[in-house]
Protein backbone atom coordinates (compact mmCIF):
# COMPACT_ATOMS: atom_id res chain seq x y z
CA UNK A 1 0.00 0.00 0.00
CA UNK A 2 1.13 3.67 -0.56
CA UNK A 3 -0.24 6.47 0.76
CA UNK A 4 -0.45 10.35 -0.89
CA UNK A 5 -0.74 13.24 0.56
CA UNK A 6 -0.64 16.79 -1.76
CA UNK A 7 -0.41 20.25 -0.28
CA UNK A 8 0.27 23.49 -1.53
CA UNK A 9 -3.01 24.36 -3.09
CA UNK A 10 -4.18 27.81 -3.16
CA UNK A 11 -5.64 31.05 -4.16
CA UNK A 12 -3.82 32.76 -7.06
CA UNK A 13 -3.69 34.98 -9.70
CA UNK A 14 -4.19 34.62 -13.12
CA UNK A 15 -0.51 35.04 -14.22
CA UNK A 16 0.84 33.68 -11.11
CA UNK A 17 2.59 30.80 -9.70
CA UNK A 18 2.18 27.49 -6.99
CA UNK A 19 4.25 24.58 -6.54
CA UNK A 20 2.23 21.47 -5.08
CA UNK A 21 3.63 18.83 -3.23
CA UNK A 22 2.54 14.96 -2.92
CA UNK A 23 4.57 13.06 0.19
CA UNK A 24 3.94 9.22 -0.47
CA UNK A 25 4.63 6.81 2.48
CA UNK A 26 4.53 2.69 2.75
CA UNK A 27 5.33 0.50 0.17
CA UNK A 28 7.28 3.93 -2.02
CA UNK A 29 9.84 1.94 -3.37
CA UNK A 30 7.41 -0.68 -5.56
CA UNK A 31 6.36 1.75 -8.16
CA UNK A 32 7.06 3.07 -10.75
CA UNK A 33 5.40 6.17 -11.94
CA UNK A 34 4.12 9.25 -9.91
CA UNK A 35 1.42 11.01 -11.90
CA UNK A 36 -0.99 14.66 -11.38
CA UNK A 37 -4.16 14.50 -12.30
CA UNK A 38 -6.89 16.99 -11.87
CA UNK A 39 -10.79 17.82 -11.93
CA UNK A 40 -12.86 20.45 -12.29
CA UNK A 41 -16.64 21.20 -11.42
CA UNK A 42 -18.45 19.41 -13.73
CA UNK A 43 -15.55 18.10 -15.83
CA UNK A 44 -13.83 14.93 -16.42
CA UNK A 45 -10.77 14.02 -14.67
CA UNK A 46 -7.83 14.94 -16.89
CA UNK A 47 -3.90 14.02 -16.72
CA UNK A 48 -1.94 16.65 -16.31
CA UNK A 49 1.92 15.42 -16.03
CA UNK A 50 3.62 12.00 -14.70
CA UNK A 51 7.61 11.11 -13.87
CA UNK A 52 9.29 7.54 -14.19
CA UNK A 53 10.77 7.12 -10.38
CA UNK A 54 13.83 5.81 -12.46
CA UNK A 55 15.53 7.88 -14.79
CA UNK A 56 13.13 11.14 -14.41
CA UNK A 57 11.72 10.55 -17.48
CA UNK A 58 8.40 13.33 -17.89
CA UNK A 59 5.22 13.83 -20.03
CA UNK A 60 2.63 16.53 -20.26
CA UNK A 61 -0.26 17.52 -21.43
CA UNK A 62 -0.53 19.87 -23.96
CA UNK A 63 -2.14 22.60 -21.67
CA UNK A 64 0.58 21.76 -18.94
CA UNK A 65 3.28 22.10 -21.84
CA UNK A 66 6.15 24.57 -20.91
CA UNK A 67 4.09 25.87 -17.77
CA UNK A 68 4.17 23.56 -15.51
CA UNK A 69 7.07 21.10 -14.13
CA UNK A 70 6.96 17.85 -12.40
CA UNK A 71 9.88 16.34 -10.61
CA UNK A 72 10.50 14.32 -7.76
CA UNK A 73 12.82 13.97 -4.78
CA UNK A 74 13.51 9.99 -4.03
CA UNK A 75 15.28 10.62 -1.15
CA UNK A 76 11.79 12.10 0.31
CA UNK A 77 9.45 9.65 -1.93
CA UNK A 78 7.71 13.17 -2.28
CA UNK A 79 6.76 14.48 -5.81
CA UNK A 80 6.30 18.11 -7.34
CA UNK A 81 4.40 20.26 -9.63
CA UNK A 82 5.48 23.87 -10.23
CA UNK A 83 2.88 25.65 -11.94
CA UNK A 84 3.81 28.87 -13.45
CA UNK A 85 1.79 31.37 -15.55
CA UNK A 86 -1.36 30.03 -14.12
CA UNK A 87 -5.01 30.61 -15.63
CA UNK A 88 -8.11 30.81 -14.63
CA UNK A 89 -8.88 27.25 -16.59
CA UNK A 90 -6.32 25.74 -14.55
CA UNK A 91 -8.66 25.92 -11.14
CA UNK A 92 -9.15 22.46 -10.75
CA UNK A 93 -8.90 20.05 -7.64
CA UNK A 94 -5.56 18.49 -7.98
CA UNK A 95 -4.87 15.05 -7.36
CA UNK A 96 -1.60 12.68 -7.20
CA UNK A 97 -1.11 9.17 -8.02
CA UNK A 98 1.15 6.15 -7.83
CA UNK A 99 1.19 3.23 -9.98
CA UNK A 100 1.24 -0.24 -8.37
CA UNK A 101 4.59 -1.46 -9.68
CA UNK A 102 2.64 -4.84 -10.77
CA UNK A 103 3.76 -3.93 -14.65
CA UNK A 104 6.30 -2.18 -16.51
CA UNK A 105 5.42 0.18 -19.12
CA UNK A 106 7.46 1.25 -21.93
CA UNK A 107 5.78 4.70 -22.38
CA UNK A 108 5.00 6.32 -18.74
CA UNK A 109 1.33 6.22 -18.17
CA UNK A 110 -1.33 8.63 -18.71
CA UNK A 111 -4.29 7.04 -17.92
CA UNK A 112 -5.77 7.42 -14.34
CA UNK A 113 -6.97 3.74 -14.29
CA UNK A 114 -3.31 2.53 -14.61
CA UNK A 115 -2.67 4.03 -11.37
CA UNK A 116 -3.50 2.88 -7.96
CA UNK A 117 -3.24 4.64 -5.47
CA UNK A 118 -4.48 8.22 -5.59
CA UNK A 119 -4.29 10.84 -2.84
CA UNK A 120 -7.55 13.24 -0.79
CA UNK A 121 -6.62 16.35 -4.05
CA UNK A 122 -5.70 19.59 -2.94
CA UNK A 123 -7.41 22.39 -4.60
CA UNK A 124 -6.25 25.44 -7.02
CA UNK A 125 -7.96 28.85 -7.58
CA UNK A 126 -7.00 30.70 -10.13
CA UNK A 127 -8.49 33.85 -10.10
CA UNK A 128 -8.98 36.45 -13.33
Amino acid sequence: QVQLVESGGGLVQAGGSLRLSCAASGRTSSNYYMAWFRQAPGKEREFVAAIRRSGGDTIYSDSAKGRFTISRDNAKNTVYLQMNSLKPEDTALYYCAADSGSRYYYSIPMRGALYAYWGQGTQVTVSS
